[in-house]
């Protein structure tokens, strides 16, 4: 393609801010690497998430300040399917596992992990994020001049 003077070769995809673009918007292999990245970050940050010293809240706050924006990043512009939506989630249960630990069953005194549902009652997922991400660049793009592409 040829715009003014500058040629452009047309390319199937390529990297962009550390995101890959590609013309048939491919957004499985672009949450594979985000997730691959993310578990990077995690066992990073594993021992202070699993440490005792340190409060639910501090934890929380590494979740959200260190992990999340690393898998997180350009997911402003995915389309989920429901299937990862679900590895999304696979990951956000295993981190906040190990924020919030076992528990110990009231009734047969038995150590045990939190299930799903208590997850989700305990903290508020990713879907919740992603949404108010778009929202948000929805918002910048709403209010960009008419001369800027988007």
């Amino acid at each position: 393609m040829r715009i003014d003077n500058s040629t452009f070769e047309r390319v199937e995809e390529f990297e962009y801010l550390g995101t890959t673009l590609a013309n048939q918007n491919f957004i499985p292999g672009e949450i594979k690497g985000r997730l691959r990245s993310g578990n990077v970050c995690y066992h990073s940050v594993h021992n202070l998430l699993s440490s005792r010293l340190l409060s639910k809240n501090l934890k929380i706050n590494i979740r959200r300040n260190i992990i999340l924006p690393v898998v997180l990043y350009g997911c402003e512009t995915w389309s989920l399917t429901f299937v990862e939506v679900r590895k999304l989630r696979v990951f956000e249960n295993v981190v906040l596992r190990r924020i919030f630990g076992h528990k110990r069953d009231e009734v047969t005194r038995e150590w045990r992990r939190l299930h799903n549902e208590k997850l989700n009652d305990l903290y508020s997922s990713l879907n919740i994020v992603i949404k108010t991400r778009r929202m948000r660049w929805a918002g910048h793009v709403a209010h960009m001049g008419e001369e800027r592409i988007e």
